[in-house]
């Protein structure tokens, strides 16, 4: 995993947003963008950062794309946060 492009895309505050809306299940393109007061092409956009950093995979069915998170990257990532969790005193 980059970790680069994981933390570049989590810092856009419309794409933490469309994170928040897929915890609970996989989307549709428009039923993200409806969410949105942003065109549909600037939704696409922040959608295709988002899975170039593998934060979200893609299911096409008949004519429509839907968009789930990948919570492996989000399982790697807190794995690598945990090593700098404080250790208890030992007394």
């Amino acid at each position: 995993m980059e970790f680069v492009k994981t933390f570049k895309a989590l810092s856009d505050p419309v794409r933490r947003d469309i994170l928040i809306l897929l915890k609970d299940g996989q989307l549709s393109a428009g039923e993200i963008a409806g969410h949105f007061d942003m065109t549909q092409a600037t939704i696409s956009y922040h959608l295709s950062k988002l899975k170039q950093a593998d934060l979200i995979y893609e299911t096409k069915y008949k004519n429509y794309i839907y968009y789930e998170i990948n919570t492996s990257v989000f399982e790697e990532v807190m794995l690598w946060f945990s090593q700098f969790g404080g250790k208890e005193n030992e007394n």
